[in-house]
């Protein structure tokens, strides 16, 4: 039961470093880059409170 959930929160959390980093290579102005970047951030955030069963 544990190692699922630290499995699960591994992969989003990876998830989410790769996603950051593919938007920061997007050819986009930096206002639009921080936008996305924050949207980003903040459905991880939420996800990863998913696993820790907060939701």
């Amino acid at each position: 039961m544990a190692a699922s959930i630290l499995i699960g929160i591994l992969i989003t959390f990876l998830v989410i470093i790769l996603v950051l980093y593919l938007v920061a290579r997007l050819p986009i102005d930096a206002r639009a880059k921080q936008i996305v970047q924050i949207i980003v951030i903040i459905i991880g955030i939420i996800s990863l409170l998913k696993y820790l069963a907060v939701f």
